[in-house]
């Protein structure tokens, strides 16, 4: 298979393969083929909560993309057909990572002509009303640099609400929001909703009030689309558990009650033994500078059996971890609960998981939940596997590693090591550890995601360089840990800055995590002892020095993180992340930039999901799913804009 389909921008879209698929019975097949019709189902959510004006501006775009009159090969229409390519792939006009606005590179004056050219039809309005409102609407979305440019601020000092992009919110000033849900929130709750989840927080007529994300309420169209092909799927599980599963989805979804989001959690914690599973809900929080929303999102996934064995392995280990863990006892789980890891083919991705995408998964997020019920990790393994495929001798390595030495430690250990630290954040890392009694779950507030992935970046950091590892026979040896250590420090350091424009600070959650690990690190090696940035020849490079005393650094970083989050530690958050996560030296982004362009490399990678064609016999039944790995990312963009 073609791993390397097309580029743009500073994006490079991958195939990934669904090995082992042809081996599934037909009725998994079908589940699976259902599923990946209501992952796919609820895409415009994802592009309405990104932002008020992004599924206008897609639209407009992608009629005049399908019926432009003029030469295609116009430098103008080809400047807005990569714009057109860069909003299909963030769900918006911001950056999926950095999240400020596109710059468009064609005209405001080319825009408006071509706009004009497009009949009430092409555009889906009734009348030149309804086109001078639309134009009103998306021009300054586009064109106007100060207007919504970023759709996560999180700038210490501005109103993160008021200054955010992000849809989440209506009429309302971060002050409001934090009071609307400390209000609701009881401390005595030992089982609290995760507040404001699967909603829109708006001021109408003076009141500030949740507009809720469910079948007859906001985008319920979608959400009903979503319950017909749950339905479906609920037709070909391979348990009574699965289909327990879907029904307290479909009962969540109905109604939007999260009580009964938490129930649909705990089933789907149960849910073991079948081959196939899925993720299809409002989840994950990083887009809303508060931490409180979740964005739609869908993967739906096939296990891996021999992989599996590796994760089945630290979790089936995961009390002896949070046993010998360097945090505080204190803040120890005293007993580990229902800790379980798969490694999984990505079958199908949606809304927020697509076409970027996490290699590693580990939910549900509520504290609670995870310390009464457990948890459930998935590392995939097609997507790692393209990502290896497509970098593979791109000179990134030989660029920027020190020396051979080093370089051929990576080359011989790091595809194992970065599977494993994944396994270990994933599976144990956001699984360990437990807050103090009465520590609000979101006291972190916009900081919390950062504190979050660095707590477990360092679990897996911590323990990839443990000798319990060699004993369960997950490493080979007691060097390869160091390919992990160095690989990281260089990331976190230097060449992740790569994602981010001259002059630009660090916006992205995880990115600022690797960053605060980091820069932290090297402030604590006062002697310069352990890990340090050297110049060779007039290029700068990461050093380290002594791997086992880098560890004993990650090990009080570890200490640190955890009491900061089991407490709610606030301020500890905000000046670990404002000091060492967010600036860049720009001296050195410079130079990293530079070398990096010389290169020709795409810093950002998505994915283009595979085409499932059903097949069906002479009475109408489906007999096969045939995967068609061919389509084009336009087409595909074009065909889901249609369908869903």
């Amino acid at each position: 298979m073609n791993y390397n389909d097309e580029r743009f921008a500073d994006l490079q879209m991958l195939r990934y393969k669904l090995s082992g698929f042809e081996d599934l019975s037909l009725k998994q097949k079908i589940y699976i083929y259902y599923l990946s019709k209501a992952t796919l189902a609820g895409r415009d959510i994802t592009f309405q909560q990104f932002g008020k004006y992004n599924l206008k501006i897609r639209k407009v775009l992608e009629s005049i993309y399908i019926n432009y009159a003029g030469s295609r090969d116009d430098e103008e229409f080809k400047s807005l057909v990569v714009y057109l390519k860069r909003v299909w792939f963030s769900s918006g006009i911001h950056h999926h990572y950095g999240c400020n606005k596109f710059v468009p590179e064609f005209t405001r004056d080319f825009f408006v002509n071509a706009f004009n050219t497009l009949s009430d039809s092409q555009l889906g309005i009734n009348s030149d009303e309804d086109r001078d409102s639309l134009l009103k609407d998306i021009l300054p979305a586009i064109f106007d640099a100060d207007f919504m440019s970023k759709r996560v601020n999180q700038a210490d000092g501005a109103d993160l609400i008021e200054t955010s992009a992000c849809n989440y919110y209506e009429g309302v000033n971060q002050n409001e929001v934090e009071q609307f849900y400390a209000k609701l929130k009881d401390s005595d709750d030992k089982h609290p909703i995760s507040y404001g989840l699967n909603t829109k927080l708006v001021k109408q007529n003076g009141e500030i009030k949740e507009l809720v994300c469910k079948a007859d309420s906001l985008y319920g169209d979608k959400i009903c689309n979503i319950i017909h092909w749950l339905g479906k799927a609920s037709e070909y599980v391979e348990n009574d558990q699965q289909k327990k599963v879907i029904s307290t989805l479909i009962k969540y979804y109905k109604t939007g009650d999260l009580r009964i989001f938490d129930e649909y959690s705990i089933e789907w914690l149960k849910e073991q033994d079948g081959m196939v599973d899925f993720i299809n809900g409002f989840i994950e929080v990083y887009g809303d500078p508060l931490g409180l929303k979740g964005s739609w999102e869908g993967i739906v996934e096939y296990k891996n059996i021999e992989a599996t064995k590796r994760t089945k392995t630290i979790s089936d280990n995961a009390q002896w971890f949070e046993d010998h863990s360097p945090v505080a006892l204190e803040f120890r789980k005293p007993k580990v609960k229902g800790v379980t890891a798969n490694v999984i083919c990505a079958a199908m991705l949606g809304g927020d998981e697509y076409p970027a995408s996490a290699i590693g998964i580990n939910l549900p997020n509520a504290d609670w939940i995870r310390a009464e019920h457990g948890s459930k990790s998935i590392t995939i393994c097609n997507l790692t596997e393209a990502y290896s495929k497509a970098a593979h001798g791109n000179g990134f390595m030989s660029e920027f590693v020190i020396d051979q030495a080093t370089n051929d430690l990576i080359e011989k250990y790091g595809d194992i090591c970065d599977d494993l630290h994944t396994d270990l954040h994933e599976c144990l890392g956001h699984g360990s550890g437990r807050l103090r009694q009465g520590t609000d779950p979101d006291a972190l507030k916009a900081y919390g995601n950062t504190i979050e992935e660095a707590r477990a970046d360092l679990f897996g950091l911590y323990y990839i360089a443990d000798d319990k590892l060699i004993e369960l026979e997950l490493v080979p040896n007691k060097e390869a840990y160091k390919s992990q250590y160095y690989t990281y420090m260089q990331n976190g350091l230097l060449t992740q800055s790569v994602r981010i424009s001259l002059g630009s600070d660090i916006e992205e959650a995880h990115m600022r995590n690797r960053a605060l690990i980091a820069n932290w690190a090297l402030d604590m090696d006062k002697d310069n002892s352990v890990v340090s940035i050297v110049e060779r020849d007039g290029k700068h490079y990461v050093e380290v020095k002594d791997y086992e005393a880098l560890r004993n650094i990650f090990a009080q970083e570890l200490h640190e993180i955890q009491r900061i989050k089991s407490e709610g530690d606030f301020d500890a958050a905000k000046s670990l992340v404002e000091k060492y996560g967010i600036k860049l030296n720009p001296d050195l982004h410079r130079e990293v930039l530079d070398r990096y362009a010389s290169l020709n490399i795409a810093p950002y990678k998505g994915f283009i999901n595979p085409w499932m064609k059903p097949q069906y016999d002479a009475d109408g039944n489906i007999k096969d799913i045939v995967l068609d790995y061919t389509e084009t990312y336009s087409h595909q963009m074009l065909r889901y804009s249609g369908e869903y």
